[in-house]
């Protein structure tokens, strides 16, 4: 099992939802986050005052896989996410050693 972590911009949320379901996703976990990277935060005008954003707010997604699914999940949300503009978001894949549904008690990729 794959664990994804996708960075991405919040106005993405819905294109990226539903290009994953078609490809077989059935959930992820999403919070609100904010951080910085290459771009440095920008600055912004509000009421003529112009004031500068230092953690540029994003939507972190976390979605577990099996290992068959997760390159093409992670191709998924490259493509939808992408604006071709800075601060488009990153994605990570790590291993997951062990998942369990609390309901039910399946374990693994039953518990997916």
């Amino acid at each position: 099992m794959k664990l994804i972590i996708a960075v991405i911009k919040p106005f993405k949320l819905d294109e990226v939802r539903v290009a994953l379901t078609a490809v077989g996703v059935r959930g992820m976990m999403v919070s609100e986050v904010k951080g910085f990277g290459t771009q440095s935060g920008h600055t912004e005008v509000y009421r003529g005052a112009e004031y500068v954003v230092q953690f540029v707010p994003k939507l972190r997604l976390e979605i577990v896989v099996p290992d068959d699914l997760a390159d093409q999940v992670v191709a998924t949300i490259a493509q939808t996410a992408k604006t071709d503009k800075i601060g488009d978001g990153k994605i990570f894949t790590l291993d997951v050693e062990a998942a369990m549904r609390v309901r039910t008690g399946e374990t693994n990729d039953d518990a997916l």
